[in-house]
C-alpha cells in the first residue's frame, strides 16, 4: 500500500504542474480581438492572398466565401481552389466570383504522387496568389467581419513572421462534445504556449489548418507546402518549419471572431481524429504507447480507483489523494468550458471523453499501422511506410 500511496502522490504532483501550466497557457493563449491595426496599415494596407483549399464542400463553402467577401479589410483577394470535388463546390464557388470581381475560383490539377490532397491545393494556390500576406483557411469556417484585419494587426503587434489562428468549435451532437475539445485541451495542459513564440525550438510549436497566416516571403523561404507535401499535420509540421528556419511563430485564440464545425456525427469524429492521432506523434509506436499509458493513468485511472478506495475503505491519505486527483481535474475541464463555452455538463462526462478518445486512439494505431490506412475526403493513404505517403484509394 506503501508503494501505491507514492503512486498516487506521484499523479497528483503530475496533475498540479499540468493545471499549473495550463493556467499559465489560458493567459499567454492571447485573443486575437485584443489588437487592432495601426494608422499607418490602414492607410496603406498589404496586399492579403485569402486562399481556400476547397473538396466537395458544397454544403459549407458558400457561407464561408460570404463571411470573407464581408471582411472589413480593404484590401484582399480571395482564390477558390476546387480539388476535384464530385458535388457541386466549384458552380456554387463560381456563381459568387461572377458577382465580385476580388473572388477567383479555380481548378485544381491532377494530384501528384507522394503529396497529400489538402497540401497540394494550398501548394497550388501559394502560386497563384499576388499578395505579400498569405492567408490559408478551410472552407468549413465562418469569419466575422474583422477576422482578416484582426489577425493580421495581431501579426504586426507581436512582430511574427507567421501564425495560426485557433476557431471557436461549434458542437452540436454528443459525439462532437467529446471529443472535439481535446484538440485545444491537450494543448494547454501540455504544451508550454510561452515557448512557442520564446524559443527558436521547433518541438515547441503548433498549428491548426483552419487560419494560418504567413508573409510571403517567409512562405516561400521555407518552402511552403512543398516541404510538407506528405505529413498528415502539415500544418503543425508548417510551423515547425518557420522556427527551424529562424522566424517567429505564434497562436492566437479566435473565440467569437471565427467558427468552425468540423464534424457532425461520429462517423466524421471517428475518421476525423483517427486521421491525426497516430501521426501526432510521427507514427512512433513507443511514444505513442507511452502517450496512452500517461494519459489513462493521470486522467482516467482516479475515476476508477475513487469508487474502489470509498467501497473497500482504503487508507485516508490514498483517499484523499484520488479525491485531489479528481477536483483537479475537473477544475482543469471547469476553466476549459468558461473559455470556450463548453456544456457544464461536460465536465462531469470527463471520464465519457476519456473513453472516446482511447478508443479512438487504438482505432488511430491499427488503421494507420495494420489496416488500410487514413481516409479523409474520400481519398485513401497508405501511412504504413515510414517516410513515404501513397495514395491507395480515391472515391467519388
Amino acid at each position: 500500500m506503501e508503494v501505491f500511496l507514492y503512486y498516487q502522490y506521484l499523479v497528483l504532483l503530475i496533475l498540479l504542474l499540468i493545471l499549473i501550466n495550463f493556467i499559465i497557457n489560458n493567459i499567454l493563449f492571447k485573443k486575437i480581438s485584443a489588437y487592432s491595426l495601426s494608422a499607418q496599415t490602414i492607410k496603406d494596407p498589404p496586399l492579403v492572398s485569402i486562399l481556400v483549399p476547397a473538396r466537395n464542400e458544397e454544403a459549407n463553402i458558400k457561407r464561408c466565401l460570404k463571411s470573407l467577401l464581408k471582411q472589413d479589410y480593404p484590401h484582399l483577394e480571395i482564390i477558390v481552389l476546387d480539388d476535384h470535388s464530385s458535388d457541386a463546390t466549384y458552380a456554387i464557388a463560381s456563381r459568387l466570383a461572377k458577382k465580385d470581381a476580388r473572388l477567383k475560383v479555380v481548378k485544381g490539377s491532377k494530384l501528384k504522387k507522394g503529396w497529400l490532397g489538402k497540401s497540394y491545393a494550398c501548394w497550388q494556390l501559394s502560386k497563384k496568389a499576388k499578395g505579400s500576406i498569405l492567408l490559408f483557411t478551410d472552407a468549413d469556417t465562418l469569419h466575422f467581419k474583422d477576422s482578416v484585419s484582426l489577425a493580421l494587426a495581431s501579426m504586426l503587434a507581436k512582430k511574427c513572421n507567421a501564425l495560426s489562428v485557433f476557431s471557436q468549435q461549434i458542437m452540436v451532437t454528443f459525439h462532437e462534445r467529446m471529443m472535439v475539445p481535446f484538440g485545444n485541451l491537450m494543448i494547454l495542459c501540455f504544451l508550454p504556449l510561452g515557448l512557442i513564440s520564446g524559443t527558436k525550438n521547433p518541438l515547441f510549436c503548433t498549428a491548426i489548418g483552419q487560419f494560418m497566416l504567413f508573409e510571403k516571403k517567409v512562405y516561400q523561404k521555407i518552402g511552403g507546402h512543398k516541404n510538407v507535401r506528405k505529413e498528415i499535420l502539415e500544418d503543425i509540421h508548417i510551423s515547425k518549419m518557420v522556427k527551424k528556419a529562424g522566424f517567429r511563430f505564434m497562436i492566437f485564440d479566435g473565440n467569437k471572431k471565427l467558427y468552425c464545425r468540423m464534424y457532425k456525427n461520429l462517423k466524421e469524429v471517428i475518421e476525423g481524429y483517427s486521421k491525426v492521432l497516430f501521426a501526432a506523434f510521427d507514427y512512433h509506436l513507443l511514444h505513442y504507447f507511452m502517450a496512452f499509458i500517461l494519459l489513462t493513468c493521470i486522467f482516467v485511472m482516479p475515476f476508477i480507483y475513487l469508487p474502489m478506495a470509498l467501497w473497500f475503505d482504503w487508507a485516508p491519505l490514498v483517499v484523499n489523494s484520488i479525491i485531489a486527483q479528481v477536483m483537479v481535474i475537473f477544475l482543469i475541464r471547469a476553466i476549459y468550458a468558461l473559455r470556450f463555452k463548453a456544456r457544464g455538463t461536460d465536465i462531469l462526462l470527463h471520464p465519457v471523453s476519456m473513453v472516446y478518445l482511447l478508443l479512438i486512439a487504438i482505432y488511430s494505431l491499427c488503421r494507420c499501422r495494420y489496416g488500410s490506412g487514413i481516409c479523409w475526403k474520400d481519398r485513401t493513404y497508405d501511412v504504413s511506410e515510414e517516410d513515404e505517403l501513397k495514395l491507395v484509394g480515391h472515391h467519388k
